[in-house]
């Protein structure tokens, strides 16, 4: 197996191709981040006796940019991995590696999975990566819409041109239709598909995950693979952090935050209401209120919990029950 490390930017794919899994020795190119790129990659790859089906292509998760190429190279019979940038970083300076270029970088990506091998990529199905664009969208439009209407609120506070107003008053309405519109979107998706619908029926079985919550984890949990709720808990960044050393760092455990914020957000909401109304996370939360832990700690503790219902109804098919002691 041949290892091939991709630096992905928005315009172009810098790859570093390792010719000895065992030294440094590699060839270098850039292409353009275009299915045209790739496939200029591979013609390059075969210039070397590289075939797709002996090539494994390590790129980073970040952003959006690296999608398109590792779909096309999934398609051309690559065996592809996605690795986390922080653990990349950290196997970098481990390295000695202290100069940071897009060829260092893919270099360092290549040595990483020869070392490492880490597991192959499975691209999610069509229908999850909709319902993810859906979804990414509606929360543009809504973050836009709170915009208008603290601008609205500005303005009726001031001594603001009623010009100004009344573009502001259009854009909100314009921003209301298009929010209605995008969730009734979001609703016929799911309904489509059975499996879509289906999930999101046990998810939203349990007290405290409502529509907006079981929407936002069902995609999440489509669109990547997890093992046991522990590697979804940490994905969501909900795994405490302890600092601590001897005497003299004493640190709070807090949570990683290592994953995406805004569904953090509305898990923190949907765990407040958990604590009032869900049998669970409600013996949860007060049994480590008394012991003494923070009204945050907590709080941390029993998202990390409503996360875990949502892992074991998907895995059990089974919906919420009460009074089941082990669901996660």
């Amino acid at each position: 197996m041949f290892f091939i490390g991709i630096d992905v930017s928005k315009a172009k794919l810098d790859c570093s191709l390792l010719m000895d899994s065992n030294s440094t020795t590699r060839r270098s190119k850039s292409v353009a981040n275009s299915p045209n790129g790739v496939k200029n990659l591979l013609d390059w790859c075969a210039k070397y006796n590289v075939l797709p089906h002996e090539l494994h292509a390590i790129l980073e998760g970040t952003g959006v940019y690296h999608e398109q190429a590792a779909l096309a190279l999934v398609d051309a019979g690559v065996t592809v991995s996605i690795v986390n940038p922080a653990q990349v970083k950290d196997f970098g300076r481990g390295l000695g590696v202290r100069t940071k270029t897009d060829g260092v970088d893919s270099l360092v990506l290549a040595r990483y999975g020869a070392l490492l091998k880490p597991k192959p990529w499975t691209p999610p199905a069509p229908e999850a990566r909709i319902l993810q664009a859906l979804l990414s969208r509606r929360e543009a439009i809504a973050q836009d819409l709170q915009r208008e209407r603290n601008r609205l609120e500005k303005a009726d506070a001031t001594e603001t041109p009623e010009l100004i107003r009344e573009s502001l008053v259009d854009s909100i309405t314009f921003l209301k239709k298009q929010l209605t519109k995008l969730q009734q979107d979001i609703d016929d998706h799911i309904d489509k598909h059975p499996n879509l619908k289906a999930d999101r029926d046990l998810l939203t079985s349990i007290p405290a995950v409502g529509p907006q919550v079981g929407n936002q984890l069902l995609a999440v949990m489509h669109n990547h693979q997890f093992q046991s709720a522990e590697q979804l808990a940490a994905y969501l960044g909900l795994v405490p952090i302890e600092r601590q050393s001897g005497s003299s760092i004493q640190g709070c455990p807090r949570l990683s935050k290592a994953g995406p914020a805004r569904i953090r957000a509305v898990l923190y909401m949907a765990a407040i209401v958990g604590t009032q109304y869900n049998p669970h996370i409600k013996a949860l939360y007060q049994r480590l209120q008394a012991r003494g832990k923070t009204k945050k700690s907590a709080l941390g503790a029993a998202m990390r919990k409503l996360v875990h219902l949502c892992f074991g109804v998907l895995k059990t098919r089974q919906p919420y029950l009460p009074n089941y002691e082990n669901q996660n």
